[in-house]
């Protein structure tokens, strides 16, 4: 999730619609100019007792985070605690529970991408080996509950914790107890925008049953293949889901900025502090009505905020988040990048992959976003099918894509090669989840703890 650095009191106040439709055009750039942002997620254990470090003790998150200025990241303060790092290889951040984010810096091409997340899991390893910390990378803590959870210092996620039981039942769960890889892209035009979206917000279920990796809860298995994908679907439906009107005739700027307007807020950034706002109107914001700052309009920076408090399967501010799969291991967060890149960067595999699936339905599309955490490559597709039917389809025209972009590296070697986790889950036709259950029920005999031992970084 964000972390705001600068106050808002010097940028302009909106005084019109254009202002709100502004962040979204002014992420327009040239095909010469698009970039790779990746984001990855990866909870943080004691390795003593594989407990969730708090922030405050010993060789705890403070301290990894103050340990990160080895390696010249910059430290970003809130009330006095340090709540994040910046440096060249973009930001690292703190989930409410403490679980570690790199959002890494925007990027040419994905041998630059996977670089970047090797060199950060280098240095967070080598500050863990001093403080006695280990990093797992899975979509789901596999063995705590909530209360066993640590709560960060950010005030943001004060205002989210007591508001997320309101609106669903597991929304505490995905602030706590959930990891993620997401991938942000580029687009040229409004045009060019809409149909990445729509490609996109399709094709997210296949993402999410390539990447899933959450079948535990609480020791056990959960009867899910992503079970961090199932958390979302009552967690908040007012900023959640799958966007059928990205569908309609006519979707552009203007009909997202509606969309965000009827997103409840959550808060108020001034002075430093967030003001609790939670279920509030933006519109109201806007008349000069937001009970909690009476007779004050909104700050340009307050919309950009604003953008990054509604969660969809894909969300749209100045670039594309792709947001459906689960954490995992360093192969796979440079294969998700590789995925969206191949199918979204080429015109000729953009024009493929929509092709693949402009004849869905919603109401198939509804259907196959909430098989997909329980059934994973088994969840059917609208008119039929599975997606394991067309999982090597995709991942052909993503490897066409990527082949067109001739991105080498110095071994003189394309992108395609970050694809290869994924052939290997099409070729087998096991999610990592399902892998991960095989383990427990056989080798592992039914001792969850062996997780720790053979998926950590």
């Amino acid at each position: 999730m964000s972390t705001r650095q600068v106050s808002n009191r010097n940028d302009p106040i909106i005084e019109s619609r254009d202002m709100l439709v502004a962040p979204m055009q002014k992420g327009e750039k040239p095909k010469a100019d698009w970039r790779i942002g990746t984001e990855h997620e990866k909870f943080v254990y004691r390795t003593a007792d594989r407990a969730a470090p708090s922030y405050t003790e010993q060789g705890g998150i403070r301290d990894l985070l103050s340990a990160m200025t080895d390696y010249g990241w910059e430290p970003v303060t809130e009330g006095g605690n340090v709540i994040a790092m910046s440096g060249v290889d973009g930001a690292i951040s703190l989930e409410p529970a403490g679980q570690l984010e790199l959002s890494g810096a925007p990027l040419e091409n994905l041998h630059q991408t996977c670089a970047e997340t090797g060199r950060h899991l280098v240095q967070v390893k080598s500050i863990g080996d001093k403080l006695g910390l280990g990093y797992l990378g899975l979509g789901l803590w596999p063995d705590k509950t909530r209360e066993e959870l640590p709560i960060m210092p950010k005030g943001r996620y004060d205002i989210m914790l007591r508001h997320m039981p309101r609106v669903g039942s597991m929304g505490l769960d995905m602030m706590l107890r959930t990891c993620t890889i997401q991938t942000n892209l580029d687009y040229s035009s409004e045009a060019d925008m809409v149909k990445k979206f729509r490609v996109s917000l399709a094709l997210q279920p296949l993402a999410t049953a390539l990447f899933a990796n959450s079948p535990f809860l609480e020791g056990k298995p959960n009867g899910f293949l992503s079970y961090r994908s199932h958390i979302w679907t009552d967690t908040d439906p007012a900023r959640t889901g799958m966007l059928g009107f990205v569908f309609d005739d006519g979707f552009g700027y203007e009909r997202y900025v509606d969309y965000m307007l009827d997103v409840p807020m959550y808060f108020v950034y001034r002075d430093g502090k967030y003001i609790d706002a939670s279920g509030l109107s933006f519109r109201d914001f806007l008349d000069g009505k937001l009970s909690v700052l009476p007779g004050e309009k909104p700050h340009a920076s307050d919309w950009v905020d604003h953008l990054s408090t509604a969660f969809p399967e894909v969300r749209l501010k100045s670039f594309l988040e792709m947001r459906g799969a689960d954490g995992g291991p360093w192969n796979r967060i440079c294969a998700l990048p590789a995925l969206w890149v191949g199918l979204l960067y080429d015109q000729g595999a953009l024009d493929a992959a929509w092709d693949l699936v402009k004849d869905w339905d919603m109401a198939g599309r509804e259907e196959l976003r909430a098989q997909v955490p329980k059934l994973g490559l088994d969840a059917a597709l609208p008119g039929g099918g599975t997606l394991r039917d067309i999982a090597a389809q995709v991942l052909a025209i993503s490897r066409g894509g990527l082949s067109a972009r001739a991105r080498l590296n110095e071994a003189g070697d394309n992108e395609t090669g970050y694809l290869q986790p994924l052939d290997e889950i099409v070729a087998t036709g096991k999610t990592p989840a399902e892998r991960l259950l095989d383990l427990y029920n056989g080798p592992w005999a039914g001792d969850l703890s062996r997780i720790y031992e053979e998926k950590s970084f």
